[in-house]
This record gives structure tokens, C-alpha cells and sequence, in this order.
């Protein structure tokens, strides 16, 4: 399965891995996902209803394949708004802890002036590994 990559000495990331082994046979590539619902409705300006949506969506890929949040391996968040994200950290860390769980693969999260979908505060693209 999965295994963490830790180097000895270095810091606990948190909510976060800086690595992961895996030998899976099978792997899931998610296009950027964003936080509408299956009509193309975002929950409003919300960042963190607009995150959870997200990571459903991407939950909702990887159960196609027959996979779970356990399978994710790497995920890299794009933010329009640093200051959204890093203002809503606790409920960013909540919603992400009631849908994806103790789940925590290897990440990159980076701002961008703007995404493809105008309403779209938060995109995310993942790999699953099962």
C-alpha cells in the first residue's frame, strides 16, 4: 500500500506528507477539480464550502475507479486568494478531515490570479494510487 516518507530529523507537516511510497497496481489521475455541484453551481463565495465541494468531487472521481480517499498519494491545490486560505486554515483543516479523513498524501498548494471557472475560489488535482 501506501507508506509515508518522513526524513529523520525533519519537522511533522501538518495536514500534509512530504512524500509517499506506493506499489499500487493501479493509478487515478483527477482533472482540476473545483467545488460545483453536479449542475455547475458553486456554493457561493464560501472558501470552505467551496473546498469541501471540491474534495467531494474528487472523492466522487476516485469511487469510479472503485477508490477512496485512502488511495490519494498527491494533490496540489490551486487558491486564488492566499489570504481566504490562510484565514480559513481551521475550517479548511475540518472540512478536509470529514470528507477525505486522517488521509494525508503528499501536497503543493499555490496561488494563481485567476482560474478557468469565474466563481471557482479553489481547484485540485489529484493522483490515487490503489
Amino acid at each position: 500500500m501506501n507508506r509515508t516518507l518522513q526524513p529523520a530529523g525533519w519537522p511533522r507537516p501538518k495536514g500534509y506528507a512530504n512524500g509517499i511510497a506506493t506499489d499500487g497496481r493501479e493509478t487515478i489521475y483527477t482533472g482540476g477539480m473545483v467545488g460545483w455541484d453536479a449542475g455547475g453551481n458553486f456554493p457561493g463565495r464560501d472558501f470552505v464550502k467551496q473546498v469541501r465541494a471540491t474534495l467531494e468531487n474528487i472523492l466522487c472521481v476516485l469511487r469510479e475507479a472503485g477508490a477512496g480517499p485512502e488511495h490519494l498519494v498527491r494533490m496540489t491545490w490551486y487558491i486564488t486568494d492566499k489570504k481566504a486560505y490562510t484565514d480559513n486554515l481551521a475550517g479548511i483543516g475540518a472540512a478536509y478531515r470529514e470528507v477525505i479523513g486522517r488521509n494525508f498524501p503528499a501536497m503543493a498548494v499555490v496561488q494563481v490570479v485567476a482560474l478557468m471557472e469565474e466563481e471557482a475560489m479553489v481547484e485540485i488535482e489529484a493522483i490515487a494510487v490503489k
